[in-house]
């Protein structure tokens, strides 16, 4: 395997930290038994579930009824979307949510508008962000489920994730209210309930937790239709034994977060930082806005093709995305729905930090950025 440099594609995926990949171990070498199970191994491992499940009940401020395993962030997006809609589809045929949401929920909208339901889509404004006017405005009596990110995984806009619910009452609708909060959870504090939110997407490997575990909060008040069915397994919500040994890791991993303000203000201060070294550079355009959350930077190397640029950061162990991991060789939608100029998207790259990012690595980011332009741009 090829040694990195600097890994800044967090958005992507996380290395998973030391607690989350010694919890995995414990569970697949120790206790592999299946939680259904009812003889003693079965018990311990059910155990040992629970403790996870209120691990990111907890962090949550939610109930432990309230959290949902699934595999990832996409089966949860998957499972809300389709899930709510199927619940709702007698009250109306109306679902809502905008043109930057991952292709998890975007895909599945367009399935549901195949199936007979009416999706709307909102567009961004040039800063990514989905205006509370135009959900107020697209609300209405049919209207059965809105679903708008909290923070976007591209260029790293924080939507008024907190106000969404108010807006949806204000219109006397019954809507359920989904939030893809992937990229904002272990990063802001987000308290579902108090939000307003009905149903909530989060995922282990964006926080140094493992691939292939996730997780959905359904409000307590709130009934939706199972989506993965057969087993019974997850109250009968998502069917399917249990992926112990990652959603174990999963629950280590949200107990070795840490402060979240903490780790905010040292990402924003190396975001910070790196912009400030970047401002003198006038081939140098950043699609983030200003208020973005600092994990997430997307910027433009004028001149410089996206792939080119990535092939020669690679080459120097330099890991970032031209983009979301799920939009590969395709251009990006969601700067295309800002109306960011071709030549701009076509040469963006997404840059995502996360608390273990050093400024070395930064530093070795900007180096090789100036020397890749120096010399393509000539």
């Amino acid at each position: 395997m090829n040694e990195y440099n600097a890994y800044l594609d967090n958005s992507a995926t996380t290395k998973p930290c030391k607690q989350a990949l010694d919890k995995a171990l414990q569970i697949a070498s120790e206790c592999y038994g299946n939680p259904s199970s009812l003889h003693f191994l079965g018990y311990e491992a059910k155990k040992e579930l629970e403790n996870a499940r209120k691990s990111v009940a907890d962090f949550l401020g939610a109930k432990p009824e309230e959290i949902y395993f699934t595999s990832g962030g996409t089966a949860s997006n998957m499972a809300a979307v389709l899930g709510a809609a199927a619940s709702k589809k007698h009250d109306g045929q109306k679902i809502i949510t905008s043109r930057i949401e991952h292709p998890s929920v975007i895909k599945n909208f367009e399935l549901l508008g195949e199936q007979g339901f009416n999706p709307v889509f909102l567009e961004p404004d040039g800063n990514g962000k989905i205006s509370l006017e135009s959900i107020y405005n697209a609300v209405d009596e049919n209207t059965v489920l809105v679903s708008v990110m909290a923070v976007n995984n591209e260029v790293g806009s924080v939507q008024d994730f907190d106000k969404i619910k108010q807006v949806i009452k204000s219109k006397k609708s019954n809507a359920l209210y989904h939030c893809d909060a992937v990229q904002a959870f272990g990063k802001i504090k987000i308290n579902p309930s108090r939000a307003g939110i009905d149903l909530m997407s989060i995922s282990a490997h964006k926080i140094h937790g493992l691939k292939g575990s996730g997780a959905l909060y359904i409000n307590k008040n709130v009934r939706i239709k199972p989506v993965f069915v057969g087993g019974g397994q997850e109250n009968g919500v998502v069917s399917g034994t249990e992926a112990m040994p990652a959603i174990c890791a999963f629950g280590e991993a949200v107990k070795n977060i840490g402060s979240v303000e903490e780790n905010f203000a040292k990402v924003k201060s190396l975001r910070d930082g790196f912009l400030k070294k970047l401002s003198p550079l006038d081939y140098i355009y950043v699609n983030s806005p200003n208020d973005a959350i600092p994990y997430i930077l997307n910027i433009s190397v004028k001149g410089v093709p996206s792939q080119v640029m990535l092939n020669s950061l690679s080459s120097e162990g330099i890991c970032v995305s031209a983009g979301s991991a799920c939009s590969k060789g395709h251009r990006s939608a969601v700067l295309s729905s800002m109306k960011t100029e071709p030549a701009l998207i076509d040469s963006a790259l997404r840059i995502s930090l996360s608390r273990y990012t050093e400024e070395n690595e930064l530093n070795m980011l900007f180096d090789a950025l100036v020397r890749t332009a120096n010399r393509v741009r000539r």
